[in-house]
């Protein structure tokens, strides 16, 4: 056979076989560049064998690509501990905001001297807007003068507009949100310390259209 000739045909079977179609994804030279070893924060694979097949890597023969343990992780997490006595931060820097639930007369003590870090800038106001209509509305009412939709099934909702109410801090309504008061739940679980202090910014504009 004409050597050319072996050779084109041994080329056209060699791409033939990488020739991706259906369920088939064609010849893998470099599997570890198609499949990416997703590496799952809160579990772990401990099989050290899991991936064999797609092995790649320069670890061993007995060494699967998929193995991801951390073994030095007491927690059997891919989660790094962090290093003690830290303190997470936002991604403006602020602290966790670690106050208690006290009673109503009290909380002005626990927020005196804190202020609210955001601007009252028009957008500030227009998302705090949004908020309120989506999470406080349905209690509050539009105007903030308690009398939502809920209020009909459980009257005694808070009506934002009245005098005691007016005289509040913003940080006096950001931290009824987070730990609730009267009939009011706690918040803090579905709203960001950020949402919260927007929403006691719009708050405060729907007080003074009283």
């Amino acid at each position: 056979m004409n050597k050319n000739l072996l050779i084109a045909i041994s080329g056209a079977v060699l791409l033939w076989g990488c020739t991706a179609h259906g369920d088939n994804p064609g010849r893998e030279y470099a599997p570890n560049m198609y499949h990416s070893v997703a590496y799952e924060p809160l579990s772990q694979i401990t099989d050290e064998s899991a991936g064999r097949w797609v092995n790649s890597l320069d670890n061993g023969p007995e060494r699967g690509e998929y193995f991801n343990s951390n073994k030095y992780n007491p927690n059997r997490t891919n989660i790094r501990i962090p290093a003690p006595n830290t303190v997470r931060r936002d991604k403006f820097g602020w602290l966790p905001y670690r106050s208690k639930k006290v009673a109503k007369d009290s909380i002005d003590l626990i927020v005196a001297g804190m202020k609210n870090p955001l601007d009252s800038t028009e957008a500030i106001i227009a998302q705090g807007k949004l908020l309120y209509e989506s999470i406080c509305q349905h209690c509050h009412g539009a105007g903030g003068a308690g009398d939502g939709k809920v209020a009909d099934k459980y009257p005694g909702v808070a009506n934002l507009t009245g005098d005691s109410y007016v005289a509040m801090s913003e940080a006096h309504i950001f931290h009824v949100i987070t730990y609730g008061a009267g009939l009011m739940g706690s918040h803090g679980s579905q709203v960001s310390p950020e949402d919260r202090w927007k929403i006691a910014k719009y708050v405060k504009v729907l007080q003074k259209k009283k």
